[in-house]
């Protein structure tokens, strides 16, 4: 088992800490803060992966749109003749 880069022992000392700090009564009341902190911080990032998605998705259309809205012009390159001969 392994959350955010921690092992089982360290999430057994991270407890037993957290357990001499807090008590036994606050413990549980910690964890919940805790709980819903995350919980929050995940879904503002899920809200901005998804904003950010809907934003790239519309700057695309509206590449592809323009793209078709205007003609392809390439022009051939004039031929460069060195003027300056040694």
């Amino acid at each position: 088992m392994n959350i955010f880069g921690i092992g089982l022992p360290e999430m057994a000392v991270i407890f037993v800490v957290a357990l001499l700090i807090f008590g036994p009564k606050k413990l549980p009341e910690v964890g919940r803060s805790l709980g819903k902190a995350i919980r929050g911080f995940q879904e503002a990032s899920n809200e901005f992966q998804s904003e950010f998605k809907r934003e790239a998705e519309q700057i695309e259309q509206a590449v592809k749109t323009t793209a078709e809205l205007e003609p392809k012009q390439i022009e051939p390159a004039p031929a460069q003749h060195d003027t300056a001969k040694s």
